[in-house]
């Protein structure tokens, strides 16, 4: 056990210090300046000309968003096409069909959001093919379609006062090749030495210890592995994702890829501060968040080392924790730490089964996903912590009776509205997703019956079940609790549909609120300016976002995951 907790310190150890030097890493990198990997301009530069760009051209804010939206677009159609006749292209040893219009669409828009919500099993749903020319590729663009967003973000908050934010092919192409590629190389690399497979031959056949012959699964595993963690996609190549022994076989790996899937958000709330000079407010930033993701470690691995009450019951010894759905391999605290990683960030990813975990871990991955702040996506999760920056500036403003400024720019009535709108979406989408299948399960049975009846543990536990559904697609985060059976037409459009709204929305807002306040006139801090930087404002930024998005959940999660725990 305390071997255990050691190696759990020791990765946030790792998180935290190697964060910093890549956070100003990325800031140089968006700020044009001087890198070690300035020898790949020449490549860059040839996809620019490939691609009839001018990475040098300004974009208001307008513009920026019509080209994020226009390149997601072609490549949901690319991917839409490829996924439905994927049985009748190359690479593709084991004869997998092509998947059905409402699966494909499911599949198709999680990937495209960022988000690995997979109604199919990876090694039999997808081929060779779709793996690498669909999921691969759109783990790397719908990451940095995130970071781009952030990066036009930063421009504009950087800036006096500005009409542009910056080109967004430049920075989609330097979020791939400067930061995401190489990374995912080194990644890969020790992933290789580690045992996981890279290659195309088709299923091999073993013997098992029971002497029975079984087919097992392979192809380019560890060329897709390292993207879905750094890009925090975490779309398992595996039906079980990181718990699978190919693609996640040892202790090693196992921390490798916890850490490849928190390091860029962390590094990136850093480069915010470093890229506009304002190191002391990306370090406050970086402190609140750090805060939540710890308090929800210690729950999680507490609750997990701890064990069952109701196997103590039964007079059995649980020396390694609760291990139902975990693997012996990577065992309980490194699960429980896990299970906070991939839910503080947009990274679905499992290596345990979160449908096992004690109900108050299901409740700390449940809020972490509704919260959507602590750190989040690449990008994205500090796009989301602005939104309520901007809400906690409106409102300190008010207090002290003076305009609200953030950076030299006033907050007014249509940036709060905006943020408003962006803030309260989430929980909506979430909740009412929630009711309408809940409303549908207890009031048209015939209708769920004829879909498979979705719920294996109807109950407390069945509502967490569909609760946790609509909260990580609305968090774009992918991960489940498989109990439920959500490869069905109701549930691959109605995800889809929440996956959409929830990905796009927020990025438009966030980007507009940026655009508007780059465009207003530049005022000076003085001795009545608002401290952004400061302990209190965290704090009260912390306070904001605890009551707008953790309390408008508490009713649910206390029908849900909280009576399930008194029932223990």
């Amino acid at each position: 056990m305390e071997t255990e907790i050691l190696g759990v310190i020791l990765q946030i150890v790792l998180l935290i210090g190697l964060s910093i030097p890549l956070g100003k890493y990325i800031a140089k990198v968006y700020k044009g300046n001087k890198s070690c990997l300035d020898f790949l301009k020449p490549v860059e530069k040839w996809i620019y000309k490939l691609s009839g760009v001018n990475p040098e051209e300004e974009m208001d804010w307008k513009q920026f968003l019509r080209a994020l939206l226009v390149v997601n677009l072609f490549w949901f159609v690319w991917g839409m096409v490829l996924l439905v006749i994927q049985g009748i292209l190359p690479l593709n040893p084991d004869g997998n069909l092509g998947q059905t219009a409402h699966q494909a669409f499911n599949t198709c828009i999680s990937f495209m959001v960022n988000c690995n919500l997979q109604h199919y099993s990876g090694e039999s749903g997808l081929t060779y093919f779709t793996q690498l020319f669909v999921i691969m590729l759109f783990q790397f663009l719908t990451a940095a379609t995130g970071m781009a967003a952030m990066a036009g973000i930063m421009k504009a908050l950087a800036a006096k006062t500005t009409h542009t934010i910056g080109n967004f092919y430049k920075y989609l192409v330097l979020s791939i090749t400067r930061i995401l590629l190489p990374l995912s190389l080194i990644v890969g690399f020790i992933l290789i030495l580690e045992g996981v497979p890279m290659g195309f031959d088709g299923k091999m056949e073993v013997t098992t210890l029971e002497g029975v012959e079984q087919q097992i699964s392979q192809g380019p595993t560890a060329a897709i592995v390292p993207i879905k963690q750094l890009g925090t996609n975490g779309g398992g190549y595996f039906g079980v994702n990181s718990s699978h022994p190919l693609e996640n076989p040892t202790y090693l790996t196992n921390m490798v890829e916890c850490w490849s899937i928190l390091i860029i958000p962390m590094a990136m709330v850093l480069a915010f501060g470093f890229y506009i000079g304002r190191k002391r407010l990306g370090y406050s930033i970086y402190s609140v968040m750090l805060f939540a993701f710890l308090a929800g470690v210690v729950i999680n691995v507490s609750q997990e080392m701890g064990g069952n009450p109701r196997i103590d019951e039964m007079g059995i010894t649980q020396d390694g924790g609760a291990m139902e759905g975990k693997e012996v391999r990577i065992g309980s605290a490194n699960s429980g730490l896990w299970s906070v990683v991939t839910t503080v960030t947009s990274n679905g990813s499992v290596n345990s089964m979160h449908d096992s975990t004690m109900p108050l871990s299901g409740m700390v991955e449940m809020l972490n996903m509704q919260i959507n702040t602590w750190f989040g996506g690449v990008g994205v999760g500090w796009m989301n912590y602005f939104t309520f920056i901007i809400i906690a500036v409106f409102i300190s403003g008010l207090m002290v009776g003076r305009t609200p400024e953030f950076l030299g720019h006033k907050v007014e009535a249509r940036e709060m509205k905006i943020a408003s709108i962006v803030a309260l979406l989430h929980p909506f989408i979430i909740l009412v997703g929630t009711a309408l299948a809940a409303y549908l399960f207890v009031h048209a049975p015939s209708f769920v019956e004829s879909e498979g009846g979705w719920l294996n543990n109807p109950g407390y536990h069945g509502l967490s079940e569909i609760l946790y559904e609509y909260t990580s697609c609305a968090a774009n985060n992918g991960s489940g609790f498989e109990g439920l059976g959500d490869n069905t037409w109701f549930w691959n459009f109605s995800c889809g549909i929440v996956l959409i709204l929830c990905r796009f929305i927020p990025i438009i807002g966030q980007v507009a609120i940026a655009g508007i306040l780059a465009k207003k006139k530049y005022i000076p801090e003085g001795e009545g300016t608002l401290k952004t930087d400061t302990c209190t404002f965290g704090i009260t930024t912390f306070v904001v976002i605890f009551i707008v998005a953790a309390l408008s959940f508490f009713p649910v999660q206390a029908l849900s995951t909280i009576a399930e725990h008194l029932t223990l």
